[in-house]
């Protein structure tokens, strides 16, 4: 979609939130903290939402923006998104460029809060197949999450200050998990030689992954920032040629994306495919009872399922990751 047509679309969404508050005789409130008496926050991201209301905790109330399961590149803002946002005290994002929608969302809703762009301070690292690109999934390393968490702590610290030791207790827990997931990350992987450590999934989402882990890209279905983008058969046939080439096990659908395209190339080259309930959480955690409902066990989930694809048994989960 391009950005005409998306603003297109969330102006009529606008109007329509404007046509249900007319017929139910009703204005939006301007802060749901007029009627809580917490920190009213949007986020954008299911990942930026789940760390926003890990530092909430009863201090404030997180309404997220993009779904368990959806996809952040296409995501149309509803009228409902737009009446949170203009009720906001705090809009989470991000970053990074990540939201391309969201300046038509902000001004299409009135909203005039704090933002707080999770991802200031993380070090970024250029798209592994988008030529000249900053890749935006900065999330998917545990110690960039650590400093996300941070940014969200301090910016709520700011906007309310009279909830300052609650959000800076909250967060401070929540580091201590994040800690301890990069650790036993970190040392279920190094129990694989670096020459076996071979990754290929959906789309170009996980450099930051692969950076930390010490993991070869091998190469992505979809060789694009973007989940929405669609390869060609040339780059599939390079794909699959790279696939063979490399001795990489498998292939890795991502839990917001079909499978199908994943089943096929894995079949092509003659490998085995991840997908459903063992394809990879990146974009979007997935639904709540799901292996994917919070980044902690959405990671931990990925780095089960990537250490059964290169025949080795992850490290018990430490007492702090425990459910």
């Amino acid at each position: 979609m391009t950005s005409h047509k998306k603003a297109i679309s969330i102006t009529t969404a606008l109007i329509a939130a404007g046509t249900v508050l007319a017929f139910s005789g009703c204005a939006p409130a301007t802060s749901t903290t007029a009627a809580t008496d917490s920190l009213a926050v949007v986020a954008t991201t299911t990942q930026v939402a789940d760390f926003s209301r890990e530092v909430a905790g009863t201090a404030g109330t997180v309404t997220g923006l993009v779904q368990a399961n959806q996809s952040v590149h296409g995501f149309d803002p509803s009228a409902k998104n737009l009446l949170d946002l203009g009720a906001a005290d705090v809009l989470v994002t991000s970053g990074v460029d990540l939201e391309s929608w969201l300046d038509d969302a902000i001004a299409a809703s009135g909203f005039a809060g704090t933002v707080i762009d999770a991802s200031t301070g993380v070090t970024l690292l250029p798209s592994l197949e988008a030529s000249g690109a900053m890749d935006p999934h900065v999330w998917t390393n545990p110690a960039n999450a650590v400093q996300m968490v941070q940014n969200i702590a301090a910016g709520f610290v700011a906007a309310d200050p009279a909830q300052a030791i609650a959000f800076e207790a909250n967060s401070a827990a929540y580091v201590e998990k994040l800690t301890a997931l990069n650790a036993w990350a970190t040392a279920s992987i190094d129990q694989v030689p670096l020459a076996e450590r071979l990754l290929v999934t959906n789309h170009d989402a996980f450099t930051y992954f692969y950076n930390a882990y010490g993991i070869t890209f091998v190469g992505s279905i979809i060789p694009s920032l973007d989940d929405n983008a669609e390869p060609s058969a040339a780059e599939l046939d390079t794909l699959i040629a790279a696939i063979q080439a490399s001795g990489a096990k498998a292939v890795f659908s991502e839990a917001s994306l079909s499978p199908k395209l994943a089943e096929t190339i894995a079949q092509e080259a003659g490998v085995q495919v991840y997908s459903v309930e063992n394809a990879l959480y990146s974009d979007s955690l997935g639904a709540a009872g799901s292996p994917g409902a919070t980044y902690l066990s959405a990671t931990i989930h990925n780095v089960t399922v990537l250490m059964d694809s290169w025949g080795y048994a992850v490290t018990p989960l430490p007492a702090t990751l425990a459910v």
